[in-house]
């Protein structure tokens, strides 16, 4: 009965879902209950990353990360929509070229990812304005708000994004599965607000389940909100127990336990937006971000949320993070690099966190039953209370999960035990040991395959039917004992056929104890059963295998840096992978005897791959004892880089000269402003309230002295690591840095009145008494503040100059910004300096009349260009990251801007932040062709400039992209 009433509740809770009106042959429903997300019926753990395609401007490479995200086992992608990114001014969007999320939703389709939709408005992630357009600050009405003027302009965004993300909806055979409204809103409790979003996707054409993420109150609106205005059907949590502290990387658990609260009785655990690394708030490094959020950590928390909680939708916050090339950056948090420490390298490389992923990836896809869990009594672990343990159990199998960890979260020793294990085949004493910091997810109860699993202390990996038997990946860590047991109906045949395994047979049950150490192989036949390969590991080892799908079943693959797809046609297995010179084994069915590694074949969530055709290499390959094929791959061609030479400089500024021609600039004579922060000197000079939002900006300031004025006192906003030179009738008097904020985030406390401040004075001879003199200065806006606790006093503030005074004699002021929004690179890539107006950036200007001379010279103040180009030719068939680096030491007396063909990839200087290499993405690189680098070189006094600079490769593997 009480099996009937849950069933029962069940289908209750069921038919409060959406279901999308059927299309024949592609309209798929989304539902969920208390336990998980469902399509067509068949529960699924979603296990996701986020990815930002605007921090990577190149639409292969989209692929190549979405692709690497499905070979580490998830089987969904949290994509972010920039307002900012594709809306240049009011009622202008572009969604061509590197900014064509109809292409990139295809490419997640192709890749075989779910998508976790998040348009806004407002999405945060450390860039410009939180995601918000810079013209936004000019529009009346408070942000993430339902005012006026405000709600006119994000409808006006969304009905313009949502259309596409509905056309790719599960629903209508694409891959959107859930869509995110707003974005840690929590802070700002407009239930209208929220409400209206949702009203607008809907009438937009969304249909599937609505959520949203909340941060560090996580019952605070959703509750209040659970069934009233700007609810949600499912509400997500965000956590983030490492802090970002990278400069100490052993901190564990500072922020907490890490566990996602069940937010409501009738939806799943969601951990909408969980740790997966840090921004690097103190210019540690990200390398040490990876540290702080790295495998150990991956592995206590992310098991101790799946099994503690029993959570069954995961997005990890980043998968990839990329580049916040241009203007992208929110200037208080982060620098050029946006790598964010996380599991694939700004470059796309793989790294140890990307092998922890994979094996818990994997785990997630292969044991179903964890889709639908209850708590249940844990085992005990004898002979050491340092160990304690947490299981859950499917009420429809009886599959148990049971995690072991340490009592104390934060011990560091190494602990055994004896698990006592009231299982559901029966009663187990079995050994256990867990280093410190490590937690280890253990299943018994369980139909791996055509076996039953009595218990296991190894961890499960994967398994897969293949060729008529099992073949299953057991891992644990290093040198641990381990045992598994399996049930058989007659005593089976076992044979080891690689490492130190004892097998014992009784009552029914095959048990099988070894220390986990290499690669053991234990082939077991007969008993009643098909027969079974278990591969028993270490972690490493077990990082080694990937799995792919093909149409005539799975393959794995041990080797290889990574397995894209796979396809099996005659005796051919052919592997679209990523290697070096190394061993690669391959279990696939039997027909197979020849194997073939080459460039991507596209593949769909069917797991059906076509060949693009392009050559493959064959393999030669023996046939092992373990029924696999196993061959060498060979090593990629040596990938040549050219040295840099070849310079060519130019200085800049003729905006300084008193004789400079402006008068075709804004006229920046505004006496008002929609801005929340009074002017504190007329006319009004914020650079946004007359159209110039991104880079640098010009001012030119007239006035006829009286011969008096002895100082000029000037105030400039721009953002954290931002700075402004000032000229006078052409002669430089200085800099000073920028103002970070103009309110402390408190709206107790008032607007600071000096935010950076520059008091200047005037050489003795210089001004020209009864005759017009010119003020120039150049204002870095280094971007926009987000808008985190919806206040428009943070989002609002100004950039560029807010007061100016030579001893009160009035001033007539031009400025000049950007020229124009670029049509290839959008409004991002460039700001207002001179070269940049007149094309210095661009690969085809005409440098030849430039003085030939090297970055590294002595620099005068003001701006100075470099330009050179050079040739690539690199091995086609391989993938080769290159990366721009500058030796010896930065300077805080520069910054300098790098250009490649055109687009801003970074800033680098000593103030602006730790980075001295630079990613150079395929796609804004030529591989194949002349490439021109150009940099714009911003000197606040004399000084040596920055190099050498020199090309590196980041790695080199054949396959690729």
């Amino acid at each position: 009965m009480r099996r009937l009433l849950s069933v029962l509740l069940a289908l209750l809770l069921t038919c409060a879902t959406l279901t999308a009106p059927a299309r024949a042959g592609t309209a798929r429903e989304v539902t969920y209950d208390q336990y998980s997300l469902m399509v067509d019926g068949r529960r699924i753990v979603l296990q996701s990353a986020e990815f930002h395609y605007f921090r990577l401007p190149s639409q292969e490479l989209w692929r190549d990360v979405l692709e690497k995200f499905r070979a580490a086992g998830f089987n969904a992608v949290s994509l972010y929509f920039s307002w900012a990114y594709h809306s240049p001014a009011p009622g202008v969007y572009d969604f061509g070229g590197v900014r064509d999320v109809d292409r990139l939703l295809r490419t997640a389709r192709e890749a075989g990812l779910y998508v976790i939709a998040r348009p806004g408005p407002y999405i945060n992630a450390e860039s410009t304005g939180g995601g918000f357009p810079a013209w936004l600050k000019t529009v009346p009405g408070r942000g993430r708000s339902f005012e006026p003027g405000y709600r006119e302009a994000y409808r006006e965004w969304l009905h313009r994004i949502n259309p596409i993300i509905a056309r790719h909806q599960v629903t209508n055979g694409g891959p959107v599965i859930l869509y995110n409204a707003e974005n840690e809103y929590q802070v700002n409790t407009d239930a209208a607000y929220m409400q209206d979003i949702q009203d607008q996707a809907r009438a937009d054409g969304i249909t599937v389940p609505i959520t949203t993420n909340d941060c560090c109150d996580a019952g605070s609106w959703s509750s209040t909100w659970a069934t009233g205005p700007g609810a949600v059907q499912i509400p997500g949590v965000d956590d983030y127990p490492q802090s970002f502290e990278c400069a100490n990387p052993e901190l564990w658990g500072p922020w907490g336990e890490g566990l996602t609260e069940k937010l409501r009785d009738d939806i799943p655990v969601f951990a909408a937006e969980y740790q997966a690394g840090a921004i690097d708030v103190g210019n540690a490094g990200y390398d040490r971000c990876r540290q702080l959020t790295g495998p150990a950590f991956m592995k206590f928390f992310y098991k101790n949320n799946l099994i503690q909680t029993g959570a069954t939708m995961f997005s990890y916050y980043m998968g990839y993070g990329g580049t916040n090339w241009g203007w992208l950056a929110q200037p208080n948090d982060v620098y050029t690099s946006y790598d964010y420490g996380a599991a694939i390298t700004e470059a796309r490389r793989l790294t140890p966190k990307y092998d922890e992923f994979k094996r818990q990836g994997y785990f997630l896809e292969a044991v179903t039953p964890l889709a639908k869990t209850d708590a249940v009594t844990s085992p005990a672990t004898s002979g050491n209370a340092a160990l304690t343990t947490v299981a859950r159990a499917n009420p429809d199998t009886g599959t148990q999960f049971v995690l072991v960890r340490h009592a104390d979260r934060a011990a560091t020793g190494t602990d055994s035990a004896t698990l006592d294990w009231a299982a559901p085949d029966g009663r187990y004493q079995v050994p256990v040991q867990v280093k410190g910091r490590d937690a280890h997810v253990l299943v018994a109860g369980y139909d791996l395959g055509g076996q039953r699993l009595a218990v296991s202390t190894s961890e499960i990996m994967t398994h897969a039917a293949i060729g008529g038997r099992d073949v299953a990946v057991l891992y644990g860590t290093a040198g641990s004992p381990g045992a598994t047991v399996l049930r058989y109906s007659s005593q089976p045949s076992v044979k080891v056929l690689e490492g130190a395994v004892r097998a014992a047979y009784g009552g029914g049950e095959l048990r099988l104890d070894y220390a986990h150490d290499g690669l053991a192989r234990v082939l077991v036949t007969g008993g009643g059963r098909r027969p079974m390969l278990l591969l028993i590991g270490t972690d490493e080892e077990a990082a080694r295998f990937w799995r792919a799908s093909t149409a005539a079943g799975p393959v794995l693959v041990r080797g290889t840096e990574l397995v894209r797809s796979a396809t099996l046609r005659g005796d051919v297995v052919r592997l679209a992978a990523d290697t070096v010179a190394g061993e690669v084994e391959v279990f696939a069915p039997p027909p197979a005897r020849r194997v073939e590694v080459g460039p991507r074949a596209e593949i769909g969530r069917g797991g059906a791959a076509a060949s693009q055709g392009a050559a493959h290499d064959e393999v030669r390959v023996t046939r092992t004892a373990s029924g696999s094929l196993l061959g060498v791959t060979r090593a990629p061609a040596a990938a040549k880089l050219p040295e840099l030479t070849g310079w060519r400089a130019r200085a800049e500024a003729p905006e300084a000269a008193p004789g400079f021609d402006d008068s075709r600039w804004t006229a920046a004579d505004h006496t008002t402003t929609t801005s929340p922060h009074p002017p504190r000197t007329l006319p009004v000079l914020y650079a946004d309230d007359y159209g110039f939002h991104y880079g640098n900006v010009w001012y030119r300031g007239h006035f006829t002295a009286t011969g008096t004025e002895t100082r000029i006192d000037l105030n400039a906003i721009t953002g954290l690591r931002g700075n402004y030179l000032v000229w006078l009738n052409g002669r430089y008097l200085g800099s000073a840095a920028g103002g970070v904020q103009a309110d402390s985030g408190d709206q107790s406390t008032p607007p600071n009145p000096d935010p950076g401040p520059g008091h200047f004075d005037i050489p003795t001879g210089l001004l020209k008494p009864g005759a017009d003199n010119v003020l120039a200065v150049l204002v870095a806006n280094m971007g926009h503040n987000d808008d985190w606790i919806a206040d428009d006093l943070r989002f609002k503030q100004p950039r560029g100059l807010v007061a100016a005074s030579v001893g009160g004699t009035p001033i007539a002021w031009r400025i000049q910004g950007a020229a124009g929004v670029d049509r290839v690179r959008g409004p991002l890539s460039t700001g207002g300096l001179y070269g940049e107006r007149t094309g210095w950036h661009l690969p085809r200007y005409q440098d030849r009349s430039w003085k030939e001379t090297a970055p590294a010279t002595p620099l005068t103040p003001g701006v100075t260009w470099y330009r050179t180009s050079f040739e690539l030719d690199l091995p086609k068939g391989q993938d080769v990251p290159v990366g721009l680096r500058f030796g010896g030491d930065p300077s805080p007396e520069y910054r300098v801007l790098i250009f490649l063909n055109g687009w801003n990839v970074g800033q680098y200087g000593a103030d602006i932040g730790p980075q001295r290499e630079f990613s150079l993405p395929a796609g804004l690189l030529d591989e194949h062709g002349n490439n021109t680098l150009a940099l714009a070189v911003t000197a606040e006094r004399p000084v040596a400039g920055p190099g050498p600079l020199s090309l590196f490769a980041y790695g080199n593997v054949r396959g690729g992209p």
